[in-house]
């Protein structure tokens, strides 16, 4: 079955007002009941390096019963200097294997950057997103990391785009972390996308949003617009348009057995919306059988 962990991202308001720590959002999620924890991009504290520091936080998840399931990061494999971007994401896939977790997730770009002269379209650029991509896995394999592409950054969020570049790529140990939420900025159908990558997914978000067709008014602050122009604005899982019950049959169906994470970026009081959205997403596996 289905187990479900909960992404440090999901922590970031009260973690940026002081509130909290990684430390001590490790140690909420396990309260709650999340089976695993996941970390985003993250600063060693002064003094640290940023091995110590991952080394520290695996062994509070060990200590917790917690493993660390997914290290997310950025990445840019349209950067002037491919060779040097693919050499930092090789530091960052040593700290995942320091981390203990199976999966490491990187950006691959946010865009076509003005150096490129080429047709700007993400047909022509796939090739170099491939070949950094495939240095990347290839030194991961190495370390028994798994690497993975997110739907994100508006970019990569269609999911056919997902599926070109892992048939470009070519390897088994890339894949996608697909988040159910971030299709709806491409105007993708959450469920039809989900499907479509489901068989080579390594990692799954689970994200909600509020919806309003761009055929309205602007709701104003903390709506943002898909490239349609429609308006969306994060929210509890459960509480939004995103089909997560049938998302989560859809895994179900593609045999996926992994994790589900909760990510939470909404305006809601952060620990009652986790609390209540991991509490939907169990529910959700629940039923799924």
């Amino acid at each position: 079955m289905m187990k479900t962990s909960i992404t440090s991202y999901s922590y970031g308001q009260v973690i940026g007002k002081g509130e909290m720590d990684f430390f001590t959002a490790m140690e909420h999620a396990k309260k709650i009941g999340a089976d695993g924890f996941e970390f985003s991009d993250f600063k060693a504290p002064e003094g640290k390096t940023l091995k110590e520091f991952a080394a520290e936080l695996k062994a509070h998840g060990d200590k917790l019963g917690l493993p660390v399931v997914c290290y997310s990061v950025g990445g840019n494999m349209m950067a002037e200097d491919l060779a040097a971007e693919v050499e930092r994401l090789k530091g960052q896939i040593d700290v995942a294997g320091i981390l203990g977790c199976p999966v490491m997730r990187h950006d691959v770009a946010g865009g076509i950057p003005e150096w490129y002269k080429g047709v700007r379209s993400f047909g022509s650029v796939l090739p170099r997103l491939a070949e950094g991509t495939k240095a990347v896995t290839q030194y991961a394999k190495s370390k028994g990391v798994k690497t993975c592409v997110e739907n994100h950054g508006r970019f990569m969020q269609d999911a056919d785009r997902i599926v070109a570049l892992v048939e470009d790529v070519g390897d088994v140990n890339f894949g996608a972390l697909c988040d159910f939420g971030n299709f709806l900025f491409a105007d993708d159908i959450s469920c039809v996308a989900v499907s479509k990558v489901a068989p080579f997914t390594f990692h799954f978000h689970a994200k909600d949003f509020l919806f309003k067709p761009g055929t309205e008014e602007n709701p104003g602050a903390h709506w943002a617009q898909s490239r349609a122009g429609n308006y969306l604005r994060a929210t509890v899982i459960g509480h939004g348009a995103v089909p997560s019950p049938q998302n989560v049959r859809v895994l179900k169906a593609a045999g996926y057995d992994g994790y589900l994470t909760v990510e939470f970026e909404g305006m809601e009081k952060t620990l009652e919306a986790i609390e209540t959205g991991l509490a939907n997403l169990k529910r959700y596996i629940q039923a799924a059988g």
